[in-house]
C-alpha cells in the first residue's frame, strides 16, 4: 500500500512536470508559464501551470474529503457494525463493503455533485468564473449539506475550543470548525444505527445460549448453532433493502 503511494505521488510529479514543460514551450515569447495576473475587478488570475498544480495537489487530497466530508463514514461504520452484529468475519469482505459504501456515497451526495458541477465546475470551465470563486461556489452546497447533518453541540463545542465567538447564522460557520463537528456528528450517528442493528441479533445470541446451558451442552459455542438463525432472520426480512433505504434516507431527514 505504501509502495503503491510512492508511485503515484511520482507518477503526479512527472505528469505535472511534463505538462508544466509543455505550456512553458507552446507559451508565446516573453510570458512565463508561471505567472499571476491582476484582473480589472482586482481579483487575480493564475496561468494554466499553476491551476494544475493546483488541481494535481487537491487530487491528493480526495480521498480524506471523501471520506470526511461526505456520508462515506456514516455508511461504512453502520455496514461494519452490521457485519459484526450478524457474526460473519469475512462475508461481505473488507473491499465489498468499501465499494458498497462508496457507490451508495455517490447516490446519497448526487444532488450536491450535480450542484457543484452546475455552479461551479461548468463556469470555470467555460471561462466564466475565476479558480478562487469556482472554489467557493463549489464549497457552498458541500457545506450546506454537512451543516444538515451536524449538530449544534458539536459545532459550538469545536467553536469554545477554537475561541470563536457564537455565530450569528450556521452559514457563518468556516469549514475548520464545521468539518470536525461533521465528523463527531457523524460517528455519533453511526453507532446510534449500529446499536439498533446490534439488538435483534444480540437477542437470538441470548435465546440459543440460555438454550444450549438449560439442555447442558456447554460445550458447544453458541455462535455456531445461532449463526444459521441470524442469517435467516436477515434474510426473511430483507436486511439489505432495510439497511439500505434507512442509511440513504437518514441523509434527507
Amino acid at each position: 500500500m505504501k509502495a503503491s503511494r510512492i508511485v503515484l505521488s511520482l507518477f503526479v510529479l512527472i505528469a505535472v512536470y511534463l505538462l508544466s514543460a509543455e505550456m512553458a514551450t507552446a507559451a508565446p515569447a516573453g510570458l512565463p508559464a508561471v505567472s499571476v495576473t491582476t484582473a480589472p475587478g482586482g481579483g487575480q488570475t493564475y496561468t494554466v501551470s499553476i491551476q494544475v498544480l493546483a488541481l494535481m495537489t487537491m487530487l491528493t487530497l480526495l480521498p480524506a474529503a471523501l471520506m470526511m466530508m461526505t456520508s462515506f463514514t456514516r455508511i461504512i461504520i453502520v455496514l461494519s457494525i452490521l457485519r459484526q452484529a450478524v457474526g460473519l468475519v469475512q462475508a461481505p469482505s473488507s473491499q465489498t463493503l468499501i465499494g458498497l459504501a462508496l457507490f451508495l456515497t455517490f447516490f446519497v451526495m448526487a444532488p450536491v455533485f450535480d450542484r457543484i458541477n452546475t455552479e461551479a465546475l461548468q463556469p470555470y470551465l467555460a471561462n466564466k468564473m475565476e479558480l478562487q470563486t469556482a472554489v467557493q461556489k463549489a464549497s457552498e452546497p458541500l457545506k450546506k449539506f454537512m451543516l444538515g447533518q451536524t449538530r449544534e453541540t458539536d459545532i459550538s463545542m469545536f467553536a469554545k475550543i477554537s475561541g470563536h465567538k457564537p455565530f450569528a447564522s450556521p452559514t457563518d460557520v468556516p469549514l475548520t470548525i464545521l468539518v470536525p463537528a461533521f465528523v463527531t456528528s457523524e460517528l455519533k450517528t453511526a453507532f446510534q444505527i449500529g446499536f439498533l442493528l446490534f439488538i435483534p441479533f444480540l437477542i437470538i445470541d441470548l435465546v440459543v445460549a440460555s438454550v444450549l446451558m438449560s439442555m447442558g451442552m456447554m460445550m458447544l459455542s453458541p455462535m455456531i448453532i445461532s449463526l444459521p438463525f441470524k442469517i435467516m432472520l436477515f434474510v426473511l426480512v430483507d436486511g439489505w433493502n432495510i439497511v439500505m433505504g434507512t442509511l440513504a434516507s437518514s441523509f434527507y431527514v
